[in-house]
């Protein structure tokens, strides 16, 4: 599903439904572009919202669902309503991360495993049986306003030193934080369509995104 000659845009939608549907229609269907139901979007909407946002774009829909406990059920849903990526937390227990990437491969979707508040990556891959398809490395939107807190790229290269995966960065990425992403080798750079006040990075609504997402993928290319 994912290349490893491919660097993707993953375009985070957070807010409700009527906004992802005024601005997806905007945005050029192409390969490399990911949408992803966010979380607050998953809250506000549940399942009937990541249903019509699976039918509404081509490609990869990722289902941002954090999944930290009751893996099967969690998967199970997200996968019915057409999403083919689902994250999990790092911080969730072992048996629920072995769980959850199983049943993603069982549904041939991809599995992401986000290491938000996880100091070392390695140690939550170790003890599982297989690998998931994508590790995310995350600086969470509350770390944003601390200048001191960056998205912590030295964990690639001891992920990838054992371990054959996608690396997924993510949090308050601008033009300038996916080229260094990329630089360090990140295959996929998350980036959140916001609105014009709010206190995160990201695509703010009222700018020319289908403009913006072609400089995001000159960018990472």
């Amino acid at each position: 599903m994912l290349d490893n000659n491919v660097r993707y845009l993953q375009l985070a939608f957070n807010d409700d439904l009527r906004l992802a549907r005024a601005i997806l229609p905007r945005i050029v269907p192409d390969p490399r572009i990911m949408i992803e139901a966010g979380t607050p979007f998953v809250k506000r909407e549940g399942m009937a919202g990541l249903r019509l946002l699976a039918r509404s774009w081509p490609g990869i829909v990722v289902a941002d669902i954090k999944v930290s406990d009751g893996a099967l059920g969690e998967v199970d849903m997200a996968a019915q309503a057409g999403a083919k990526a689902v994250t999990a937390l790092g911080l969730a227990p072992v048996e629920t991360l072995r769980l959850f990437v199983e049943r993603c491969k069982q549904y041939g979707i991809l599995s992401m495993i986000d290491m938000l508040g996880v100091e070392e990556p390695l140690q939550v891959l170790r003890p599982l049986y297989t690998q998931p398809d994508v590790v995310v490395i995350h600086r969470g939107r509350d770390e944003e306003s601390n200048r001191n807190k960056m998205i912590r790229y030295r964990q690639i290269n001891r992920i990838r030193s054992k371990y054959d995966v996608f690396i997924s960065a993510a949090g308050g990425v601008d033009l300038r934080e996916a080229r260094s992403a990329v630089f360090n080798g990140a295959n996929i750079v998350v980036v959140n369509v916001v609105k014009q006040n709010d206190p995160w990075g990201g695509i703010t609504i009222d700018e020319d995104i289908t403009a913006i997402s072609t400089k995001f993928l000159e960018t990472i290319s």
